[in-house]
């Protein structure tokens, strides 16, 4: 079963030298009427850029050679409207550049979101939340820069070097061809400068991940609690410091490398006006050349070398923002390997009869979690799942929920495959506690109404009163309006339990899944829990993992799993009678009561 889509696949999967010009297009095609908008005032400010050389040309050599004042007048009004012009269009070209750039910002994060949140949980299990986050912010804002800057600047930089070098060579073709002498010396080293950077930039997002990760592990308030408890503060401190360290130093390298190369580009470039002026001096000396000639010719030199270098740098910045656009394919490119079938159909759902049929799988091939294993649990039954860790009973509970699929055999709902039924009806139908409870950082009725979105403040309170946890709800400073702290840390463990369990019994779904999550809360608060639990799994077909043998001592059928595989199954006094690991298991539990059955559940 290839299941796992972890991190190191992720770096393997997309492995391209280049940019997919043709995928970074299919994000822009939405929006080519106003690109084409955009592209069509690039071109007019690039060919608006043209006039100030000649009014200025025209100032010089006609209204003051010729000491024309109203000429000089107009001339200067000419200017200024210009100016007023390509200041009109160029707001105008940044506000479609931004909208455009925004857009397509926003289409790359909800397309990388909606692909991750379709991924299976072997993907999240083994992927660090900080990676993800890293490819949804640091890597999407980096293709800003050649949304909204390489296609406008090209465009913009290919026009005014045309249009001025076809004007230039209109003046002078002498002048024209002394003039472009030095671009040579200007493309030659930037593919090396290119490749540089480019890696340099993989490199960093690569670390900056990893802080990103740190941050997010040892900020969150498992992690924090976590470093408080065991006095680690001063060593996660200085991981950090190692770790941002080594990003400062690379992002200082980045930002460096290079940077000789272009203090020559612009010692270069400022030979062209000096050669200008050693040879159209002497042509001015001579007669042959006016002065207004020359200083037009200077300041349209400015608008060939200006693009000439921009069009280098941005093959450089576009060889260095290729990682962010492989980084972000490399996402958009996983498959979900949980999806629902071409022609799969929504589950009827009347009874919520769960089967198990000769059901094995394997999360890494060659290694069974469960092996072989079948059993039926039908409405109003509950069948307990006990035995040590790493037996496979969550994994069970993952297979209804289809998390994971089974690698044979089949689980079926109702007679229904569940392979055969959307993922959507199938887990609407399902209800689980688990004794790693999650809250949002939101009110109690938003938390409630995750459950079901439309329903009523008389439904939380209905469903609230079942769970028990009503009257402490109305308690609270703003009742259901009160905001529960990131992951419910406001809320003791028996609170947030109790509003998990409300927030199930609000969904009403056929099928429940426990599992236990009294076995390290107070007796007062299993009580109440243990109350609320029993109005739940009225009449539903329920999975419970028992962590405490006295908690499922009523259970239909209790099946003791042992290396994936069912190895005795029978009700609490048939499999005392039989004296097997259960008999042995509950004789462990009697005299040590405060002992769980499992240490862990992670399965």
């Amino acid at each position: 079963m290839n299941w796992w889509h972890g991190s190191d696949q992720v770096r393997s999967a997309t492995a391209v030298s280049a940019v997919n010009l043709r995928r970074v297009f299919h994000f822009l095609a939405p929006y080519w009427p106003q690109l084409v908008v955009l592209l069509i005032i690039v071109g007019l400010s690039s060919l608006i850029g043209l006039v100030p050389p000649f009014i200025i040309r025209s100032i010089i050599d006609t209204a003051i050679g010729q000491k024309d004042h109203a000429l000089l007048g107009w001339l200067t009004i000419a200017s200024v409207a210009v100016a007023i012009g390509f200041g009109l269009l160029g707001v105008l070209q940044s506000y479609l550049n931004t909208l455009i750039s925004e857009r397509i910002m926003y289409d790359l994060k909800t397309a990388i979101y909606e692909r991750l949140q379709s991924l299976s949980l072997g993907f999240f299990t083994n992927t660090r939340t900080g990676e993800m986050m890293s490819r949804l912010t640091s890597d999407v804002n980096g293709v800003d820069n050649v949304v909204s800057g390489s296609l406008v600047s090209t465009t913009s930089n290919l026009i005014t070097l045309l249009s001025t070098l076809a004007v230039m060579l209109a003046i002078s073709w002498q002048l024209t061809l002394l003039s472009v002498v030095v671009l040579p010396w200007l493309i030659l080293p930037t593919l090396t400068v290119g490749r540089v950077r480019r890696r340099l930039r993989k490199q960093r997002q690569q670390m900056n991940a990893s802080v990103n990760s740190h941050m997010q592990e040892t900020l969150g308030i498992s992690g924090f609690m976590l470093i408080k408890t065991f006095g680690r503060e001063r060593q996660e401190i200085t991981k950090f410091r190692e770790e941002n360290r080594d990003l400062m130093r690379l992002q200082i390298r980045e930002a460096v490398v290079g940077r000789w190369f272009f203090m020559v580009m612009s010692v270069i470039t400022a030979g062209g006006p000096a050669l200008l002026y050693w040879y159209g001096g002497g042509k001015i000396i001579s007669g042959e050349l006016t002065i207004g000639t020359i200083v037009a010719f200077v300041a349209l030199l400015a608008r060939l070398y200006n693009p000439a270098t921009s069009l280098m740098t941005l093959h450089v910045e576009i060889m260095t923002s290729a990682a962010y656009f492989e980084r972000i394919f490399q996402y958009l490119d996983l498959r979900p390997e949980i999806a629902n079938a071409p022609d799969a159909k929504p589950l009827p759902t009347n009874e919520g009869r769960i089967e198990f049929q000769h059901v094995s799988l394997e999360y890494v091939p060659g290694r069974k979690a469960l092996d072989d294993v079948s059993f039926t649990v039908r409405p109003g039954q509950m069948v307990a799942l006990v035995g040590p860790s790493g037996a496979g009973k969550s994994s069970l509970t993952y297979l209804v929920l289809r998390l994971y699929d089974s690698t044979s055999g089949c689980v079926l709902v109702d007679g229904q495959d569940i392979k055969t039924v959307t993922l959507e009806s199938l887990r609407r139908n399902i209800g689980t506690v688990t004794q790693e409870t999650f809250l949002f950082h939101a009110s109690v009725a938003d938390n409630l109404r995750f459950a079901k979105l439309e329903a009523t403040q008389a439904e939380l309170e209905e469903a609230s009163r079942a769970a028990f946890i009503h009257d402490f709800i109305i308690q609270m400073p703003k009742g259901y309006d009160t905001i529960v702290g990131e992951r419910g840390y406001r809320l003791s463990g028996g609170e947030k339990q109790r509003l998990t369990i409300a927030r199930v019994m609000l969904k009403d779904p056929r099928i429940f899944l426990l599992d236990e999550a009294t076995s390290s809360l107070d007796t007062h608060s299993e009580r109440y829990i243990q109350e609320g639990l029993s109005k739940l799994m009225a009449g539903r077909a329920s999975i419970v993992i028992a962590h405490r043998l006295s908690t499922v001592l009523a259970a239909d059928t209790i099946l003791y799993l042992d290396q994936g595989r069912i190895i005795e199954r029978g009700t609490h006094h048939e499999l005392l009678a039989h004296g097997g690991a259960y008999a042995r298991l509950y004789e462990e539990q009697l005299s040590n009561p405060n002992r769980p059955a499992v240490a862990s559940m992670e399965e």
